[in-house]
């Protein structure tokens, strides 16, 4: 057993053994002498805003659990535009392709301040080949990213730009752990919901005249959940 390798993973601020969202990420099904199993160094990375955890099209190595903040997947059109396709928050791994040995399928880009743990691929498929329990959660894990990603579509890809808008709000403000919620750009937002900038910029004005939005710091937000409930079952 290569005890420094393990030292090295466990010490520090990671800590995974103690993580305060253990039971949202990806070892949350690891019994306390299991970790012992996990020979490489997890790295605790914070990234600023507009930083890549990873491109489109490169070889793999790792996987991020994202502990705070929130990624966007970013897929690149043949116009040069982007389409955002589905968006990590809390308790979310990127990069889930790696363990296959793909290359990464889209760009990971932080649009809100993220710290990660990286986690080397070749890890994560040693305890999937060594724990039966372990290689069931991954597998759980690759559903929750279907389901995930069809409920994406569902949700903010069908329905009236003003019911679209609704539902992406709705969508932050679950994810929130206080009274306010995240707030991207407005180009993010076109990106998400496969409509224009302007667009938006026009239904989130509307949204603020009749105070069911409410800019309390730069990219967060109040939002009046029951109200924009309702919009959000609009066609």
């Amino acid at each position: 057993m290569n005890t420094h390798a393990i030292e090295t993973a466990w010490q520090g601020p990671s800590q995974c053994e103690q993580c305060g969202i253990l039971h949202l990420v990806l070892f949350s099904a690891l019994e306390k002498e299991e970790f012992a199993l996990i020979h490489d160094p997890i790295d605790e990375i914070s990234f600023h805003k507009g930083k890549r955890l990873y491109r489109e099209g490169e070889e793999p190595r790792h996987v991020f659990t994202v502990r705070e903040g929130a990624v966007k997947l970013v897929h690149y059109l043949s116009d040069g535009s982007e389409r955002i396709v589905r968006l990590l928050v809390r308790g979310d791994v990127a990069g889930l392709e790696a363990l296959l040995g793909q290359t990464y399928h889209h760009d990971a880009v932080v649009i809100d301040a993220a710290l990660t743990c990286r986690i080397p691929v070749r890890a994560v498929n040693q305890l999937a080949r060594d724990l039966p329990h372990f290689h069931h959660q991954l597998m759980m894990r690759w559903q929750d990213a279907v389901n995930a990603a069809d409920n994406w579509l569902t949700e903010l890809g069908t329905g009236s730009a003003k019911a679209r808008v609704a539902r992406l709000l709705l969508r932050f403000a679950r994810t929130s752990s206080d009274r306010s919620c995240f707030m991207p750009t407005r180009e993010d937002m076109g990106a998400m919901l496969g409509v224009s900038t302007e667009t938006v910029s026009r239904i989130t004005a509307d949204f603020k005249r009749a105070g069911l939005l409410e800019y309390v710091a730069p990219h967060r937000a109040r939002i009046r959940s029951d109200a924009m409930r309702e919009l959000a079952e609009g066609s």
